[in-house]
């Protein structure tokens, strides 16, 4: 074996079993068969001086079949041939040739030929054995691959003749079938294809089987086996239906469930904010007096002004469902009411000092009773502490307009047609928050910037966290199911694009209605 390690293939050679009698005779036979090859073939190699190829790698060793002559005669045939001029010569040299004295000259025939002894059969047929045995070692034919026909699908080289992987009629070097999510090799037996992209077992879960944002946990399978869950309309929270039982809190702004991450700031009147709500939350009366105000400027720019002073305050959810029970008539907005125009005289108990946070409470909170008298159509408006700047100025749109209402001589309004066009008014002070400038409608930010509470406020500006709750206080409005606050927007909000707020109040103040 060469130092390559790959076996020589050494020159053919012939064997002959002979008697002693016959060693004389087989060497000059040998002498003369040999020089009768030599001149066929080169020295020390294979037959035509070509090296068979040979092909290395981890699966096997294959070698190319000898190379078939372009003589339509058969290898058989040839040799056969080869073989018998051989013998025909050999024995035409030893008749011209003395025999030894041990031999006797052998016979000939009538006819000139020489007579075949039993030791001539013998040597024919040892001859034509050796001669018979191929003069290469055995082997099992491999299918051979040329360079280029397997190309790895993850580094784009040839595969070559190591190891490699077969998947959806691509092959891979093994270090090369890597997960497309995590990018790590896949070596188990079972892994996720999702198009020709492969994944580990547990990546392809990771991005497709919906956890919960609440738990964080998968979503588990219903009964029938499949995957159910809770999905907010405006936000995506995805959430287990469990969630909706098992008293996890829900932000009393944005309406999103708590999540095990991060806690909620718990209200005195049990309702709970989440931290994005209560960075700009308005604590008192005190922090909401500069938002009023603004708001009352932005009526007054759709020449909508309010005569008369109407007094504001921040109440607790108690003290606002108490102001309720008294009022006599009215449409209040359930399950939850967030504000209130009373027109009747009530002493009520407002939010004096704001509270402070202690842990995840809001803790020292100062109230005061506040008697209400009635010096005209319209006592107090209310409104619920402890929502966003944007909702409770949303809030204070609504009821400003209830108001304005009332102070204008809209009497005895059905609830689609006053609760629906105070929807719009609160709707469109939304509108020139989140999109300044879209129905050319005054902006009460630049009124309120300098002196709100929110924080985001007292930088000059809101924040993209403060627009998008903006955004999912108008969709609440827009997709409210109630008759009177959904159904009652939609129609008067068609009725102002088509004719305008000034056309519409006035139909409304002669008819009742909406225009059509």
């Amino acid at each position: 074996m060469s130092s390559s390690g790959v076996n020589q293939l050494s020159q053919p050679c012939i064997y002959g079993h002979f008697v002693s009698s016959n060693a004389e005779h087989k060497s000059r036979f040998m002498k003369w068969l040999s020089k009768f090859f030599k001149g066929g073939s080169s020295s020390g190699g294979v037959s035509g001086g070509q090296q068979r190829p040979q092909f290395l790698g981890e699966e096997s060793m294959v070698w190319r079949a000898p190379v078939r002559s372009l003589d339509d005669r058969s290898r058989a045939g040839k040799e056969k041939e080869e073989l018998e001029r051989a013998i025909a010569l050999s024995l035409a040299e030893d008749l011209k040739r003395p025999p030894p004295n041990d031999m006797k000259r052998p016979q000939i025939a009538p006819n000139g030929y020489r007579w075949r002894t039993d030791s001539d059969e013998a040597l024919a047929r040892a001859l034509q054995d050796d001669l018979s045995m191929p003069s290469y070692p055995p082997y099992a034919p491999r299918e051979y691959y040329p360079r280029g026909y397997r190309v790895c699908g993850g580094c784009n080289r040839d595969i070559g003749f190591g190891n490699y992987l077969g998947c959806m009629g691509t092959f891979f070097h093994p270090q090369c079938f890597c997960c497309r999510a995590c990018g790590f090799s896949i070596t188990e037996r079972e892994f996720s294809l999702s198009g020709k992209d492969a994944y580990h077992k547990s990546c392809f879960k990771e991005l497709t089987h919906p956890k919960c944002e609440v738990c964080h946990q998968f979503i588990p399978t219903n009964g029938a086996g499949l995957i159910e869950y809770r999905c907010h309309p405006f936000w995506s929270q995805k959430y287990c239906p469990s969630h909706e039982h098992d008293n996890t809190a829900r932000c009393c702004s944005c309406e999103r469930l708590e999540s095990w991450n991060a806690r909620y700031i718990s209200l005195e009147d049990g309702r709970s904010l989440c931290l994005e709500c209560m960075e700009s939350a308005i604590m008192d009366t005190g922090d909401c007096q500069p938002l009023y105000h603004a708001i009352r400027d932005y009526y007054e720019g759709m020449n909508m002004r309010l005569d008369q002073e109407i007094p504001m305050l921040l109440v607790e959810r108690q003290a606002l469902n108490e102001a309720i029970v008294g009022e006599k008539h009215g449409f209040h907005h359930m399950p939850e009411t967030r504000g209130l125009c009373l027109s009747e005289e009530q002493t009520v108990t407002s939010i004096f000092k704001r509270p402070k946070i202690g842990g995840h409470r809001l803790v020292g909170m100062r109230t005061q009773p506040q008697k209400l008298t009635r010096r005209c159509e319209v006592t107090a408006i209310l409104v619920l502490y402890g929502l966003p700047r944007l909702l409770t100025g949303a809030i204070l749109a609504h009821e400003l307009m209830h108001g304005w209402l009332r102070l204008k001589g809209y009497r005895n309004l059905n609830p689609e047609v006053e609760e629906g066009i105070c929807q719009v008014l609160s709707y469109m002070w939304l509108e020139s928050e989140v999109m300044p400038g879209f129905r050319n409608m005054p902006s009460t930010s630049a009124a309120s910037s300098s002196s709100s509470s929110s924080s985001s406020s007292k930088k000059g500006g809101r924040s993209g966290v403060e627009n998008k709750l903006g955004e999912f206080f108008m969709h609440q409005i827009a997709h409210d199911t109630s008759p009177a606050y959904g159904g009652g927007f939609r129609a008067a909000n068609a009725a102002v694009n088509r004719y305008g707020l000034r056309s519409t109040l006035e139909h409304i103040r002669m008819t009742g209605s909406f225009p059509f």
